[in-house]
């Protein structure tokens, strides 16, 4: 018995190379979280009919499912954002493409698939404008964990010498366009936030 149809938004997560005549796609909704969809491939001898998804998009979707939602079909696909600036460069692309994979991997519990969602798009929409991936990562990391109920703020935050606690202040208060910390910095820190997420959290960073 195929299962019932659904109409959502969602962003595409992961994209794996295709196979036959279909693209194998993780997507995030944010009322049903993370689901494998497949998109058929345009013929291409004949004229593109349906817009090819693409990593980051963010869609709105009719899905079908015969194996009761193991795997939903994409039918009538309808691009609502398509971040063209996360292509620009290695660092933002490589960022990116990390925070998609965190999420793809972690469960999300179903009153939280809202919030999720849009830290994803706003996470997304400031890798494309910005020049400072690494800050808008670890930003999201934070605020991920943070909205999740961990006690980042009250039992990670104490433990850093005074100095980083001073740099991890400014890196979440001031907008990115403001940071100067140099990167190697921002990689030490996001290392440390996120060992104590794997040691103390069921979140796998």
């Amino acid at each position: 018995m195929p299962g019932q149809p659904l109409t959502t938004d969602a962003i595409v997560l992961l994209k794996r190379p295709p196979a036959d005549t279909f693209q194998s796609l993780t997507i995030f909704s944010p009322t049903h979280g993370t689901l494998l969809a497949l998109q058929r491939l345009p013929k291409k001898s004949g004229p593109a009919t349906t817009v090819a998804l693409d990593l980051f998009d963010e869609v709105a979707l009719f899905l079908e499912t015969a194996n009761q939602g193991q795997t939903w079909f994409i039918r009538e696909p309808r691009l609502l954002t398509r971040h063209a600036g996360l292509g620009r460069d290695y660092e933002t692309l490589r960022h990116a493409s990390s925070l998609a994979t965190f999420i793809a991997r972690n469960p999300v519990p179903e009153e939280s698939r809202g919030r999720i969602y849009q830290l994803l798009r706003d996470a997304l929409a400031a890798f494309a404008t910005s020049a400072r991936p690494d800050i808008v990562y670890f930003k999201s990391l934070y605020r991920l964990a943070r909205d999740e109920g961990h006690p980042v703020k009250q039992q990670w935050f104490p433990t850093l010498p005074t100095a980083d606690r001073e740099l991890v202040a400014t890196l979440l208060n001031q907008p990115v366009a403001a940071q100067t910390t140099d990167t190697a910095t921002v990689e030490r820190l996001q290392k440390r936030l996120a060992d104590y997420l794997r040691e103390h959290t069921e979140i796998l960073p």
